[in-house]
């Protein structure tokens, strides 16, 4: 059994009535992997830094960040869920193959910001109750670790005065679950960071302003989340949305889309409903950051949009730099 290390254990009611667990954790447990597989084959990708120079050589360069709403960890099993449609087809939202991918995940929260610094990702569960098939996915992109301290070296020399390494964390569901729905083949180095939900929307969003340099080395910055994220809300699925989420989506749409970030990152003020639709914040500060990576007067759209669960909005969003 996995043992939750986070001061917020968070209970999740499925559609079937029985009580899953899954958790924010500042040191969640993976399970340790013998193999690197996925599906039946073993996965042959080169090096982090043959990647890095092969791109650094074609000079790619990216314009866009994401927020993506990952929902429950069935997300990667369960083909009634909107949302799995729409990241399955993710390579005709966006065709261009990253160097890397730095994805910040609501699902780790520590107290200073924290890259994960290894070789190769190991598939964290951090959750349980789920179907047994959960547990048997694996996600083996390999680690970034040049990655991350290129990570540290930006948000360092922004003035946050710390940053930590951690050289054993995998990743947890918030990244694979998506990620291996978005990109199967495992062929693209990832490294997480975490959030801090002890500090604000504006910490974030000047995060995101830190790595923005990132998208030119060609790494895609994805933040992974919920758009409405209140776990005692959760329903039947054909239950309409209630009306302080749709209230608040409205709110949000609106606000991105018309440009407002200093609004979204003063959300707990602006916002309707905020505390109702995010109680904890560690599922919408990802978004923060991928919205000022994209960097000023960046162009919001939405790039998917359904509920599931009754109040959960799996709405995702795209940022595209100015030209």
């Amino acid at each position: 059994m996995l043992i939750s290390l986070s001061p917020k254990p968070i209970y999740l009611l499925s559609m079937n009535n029985i009580f899953r667990f899954c958790y924010s954790s500042v040191n969640s447990l993976p399970k340790k992997e013998k193999k690197i597989e996925s599906g039946d084959s073993i996965i042959e990708r080169g090096t982090e830094e043959e990647e890095r120079e092969k791109n650094n050589i074609m000079g790619l360069k990216l314009k866009d960040t994401f927020y993506i709403s990952h929902g429950s960890p069935s997300l990667a099993i369960d083909d009634s869920i909107p949302a799995r449609k729409f990241l399955k087809s993710w390579k005709e939202v966006f065709p261009t193959k990253p160097s890397a991918i730095l994805i910040i995940s609501g699902h780790w929260d520590t107290d200073v910001p924290t890259v994960n610094a290894v070789d190769v990702n190991e598939t964290i569960y951090d959750f349980y109750g789920f179907p047994k098939s959960m547990y048997k996915l694996k996600y083996p992109a390999a680690g970034a670790p040049h990655l991350a301290k290129r990570v540290k070296e930006l948000l360092t020399a922004s003035g946050i005065s710390r940053v930590n390494e951690d050289r054993k964390r995998g990743l947890d569901h918030g990244a694979w679950v998506p990620l291996l729905l978005m990109y199967p083949e495992a062929d693209i180095p990832v490294c997480q960071l975490s959030v801090s939900s002890n500090r604000g929307g504006t910490f974030h969003y000047n995060m995101g302003k830190a790595l923005a340099p990132l998208k030119d080395e060609g790494v895609l910055i994805i933040g992974s989340g919920s758009a409405t994220h209140n776990l005692r809300e959760f329903g039947p699925r054909d239950s309409p949305p209630p009306p302080w989420a749709v209230a608040f989506m409205s709110w949000l749409k609106s606000s991105l889309l018309d440009g407002r970030y200093e609004e979204v990152n003063d959300y707990e003020e602006k916002a309707p409903y905020a505390k109702k639709a995010h109680p904890w914040p560690d599922h919408f500060f990802p978004l923060h950051v991928a919205m000022g990576a994209a960097g000023q007067n960046a162009k919001a759209e939405i790039v998917h949009d359904s509920w599931d669960g009754c109040a959960f909005s799996y709405a995702s969003f795209g940022f595209k730099a100015a030209s």
